[in-house]
């Protein structure tokens, strides 16, 4: 057998507009393009280095009910790599779920129409998926809620923390059972969409609702299983211990919380002799996000502002200029945005006050906080009990909890 080789993307979003601006010419977000251009990257590149399958490991599209247009130019990709031979692998992730059992899930299409060379996975299942360099085992692992547990009367009363540990014993007895099963014979992969514990949220998490089902690593990890490919969490990372756990990360920057953040995907590489495998990142040339911040001392504000901005290259970014000062600053705006002219567009344009409130909540304030980080900073600021603060922080629990069970497509 040949080295089999292996293309792991996830988090495409398609659908995402934030930052964007009406193009004239197609009616659509310039947002839409750079999604797709990114993704464009990846397919270019399974093409012309004539990988064996791509695995998605979920999130498609940014909400559960993309339009008939992010859904043509998602497929459009997919028949780009059909058409090249590739098989492709679509795993079902927590946007791309409906929001009732009996409803179509976002990526089904292609299951429905019998797509040559397309897989879509929204259970516990291993796939045998023959590739031009021989047979790979794909056991998939995609987003799971507490619905069925809720909707239970004997759960009712349990708290998020019990739910949780009730819903990781009964997927672990299927998972075992999937990798228990595998032909030691032949490469296996595990394609997931979920949290992992040990791995770091990207900004996804201030915008997600409710605690995660977090799988111990020692769940998902197989002697049997050659390579893990993780969706879900927007930062690339590779976990420790073996077989490799690694989040490809998304493809695009979603918000100035993944300012930072390199974009891409993963090539894979399954060794023919024996367990384990090779990989490597693959950066894409994703939209950068540029922050100027400005501290306003004694001098002219405005000056500082633009001496600020030009220690910047913000050619073609999105950009937010924050000016920190206190009430009696006065900045001529029309001369920041002149400065900025060469943007692709300006997130905004703000004067920051110094406010003890926000002091309380640490240096960087609450921006990158999950709603119950944010909770939880705001109940340590106040003069309250310690089991006070738990008692309400147990409550936020189960109404997010239920609305993110709700709303998995924001």
């Amino acid at each position: 057998m040949s080295v089999i080789r292996l293309l792991h993307l996830a988090d495409t979003h398609i659908g995402v507009e934030t930052y964007g601006r009406l193009d004239s010419a197609t009616g659509l977000s310039t947002r839409l393009a750079d999604f797709l251009a990114a993704l464009d990257r990846a397919v270019d590149y399974a093409v012309q280095q004539r990988v064996d399958l791509v695995v998605f490991a979920g999130d498609a599209y940014k909400t559960r009910d993309p339009s008939p247009t992010h859904q043509r130019e998602f497929a459009r990709r997919v028949r780009r790599l059909c058409q090249a031979g590739i098989p492709c692998f679509l795993l079902v992730g927590n946007h791309d779920l409906p929001n009732a059992q009996s409803r179509a899930h976002a990526t089904e299409i292609f299951d429905t129409l019998a797509v040559e060379g397309v897989t879509v996975a929204r259970t516990i299942a291993t796939t045998r998926i023959n590739t031009p360099s021989g047979t790979v085992q794909v056991v998939s692992l995609p987003w799971v809620t507490r619905s069925a547990l809720l909707t239970k009367d004997e759960h009712k009363n349990r708290s998020i923390d019990q739910l949780n540990s009730l819903l990781l014993e009964k997927l672990g007895d299927l998972l075992r059972a999937e990798l228990a099963a595998l032909d030691p014979g032949l490469p296996a992969v595990l394609v997931g969409h979920c949290t992992v514990q040990g791995s770091v949220y990207g900004s996804e998490r201030s915008v997600m609702l409710g605690q995660d089902v977090v799988f111990p690593p020692s769940l998902l990890a197989h002697p049997l299983l050659d390579y893990i490919a993780l969706g879900h969490i927007h930062k690339y990372q590779v976990l420790p211990g073996q077989p490799p756990i690694v989040y490809s990360g998304s493809l695009e920057r979603i918000d100035f919380g993944e300012e930072n953040e390199e974009k891409g995907f993963v090539d894979v590489e399954l060794r023919p002799e024996g367990r384990g495998a090779r990989f490597r990142f693959i950066p894409v040339a994703a939209r950068r996000f540029v922050t100027v911040d400005v501290c306003v001392d004694q001098g002219d504000p405005t000056e500082q502002t633009l001496e600020a901005i030009s220690r910047h290259d913000v050619t073609g970014a999105v950009v937010r200029v924050l000016v920190h000062g206190g009430t009696n600053v006065r900045l001529n705006e029309g001369a920041v945005r002149q400065a900025l002219k060469d943007a692709y567009y300006v997130a905004a344009v703000a004067q920051q006050m110094e406010q003890r409130a926000r002091r309380r909540l640490g240096p960087s304030g609450a921006e990158g906080l999950s709603p119950r980080e944010a909770l939880l900073a705001y109940l340590q600021s106040r003069d309250l009990p310690a089991e006070h603060r738990q008692l309400l922080l147990a409550y936020a629990d189960i109404l997010m909890a239920g609305e993110s069970e709700a709303e998995t497509d924001r």
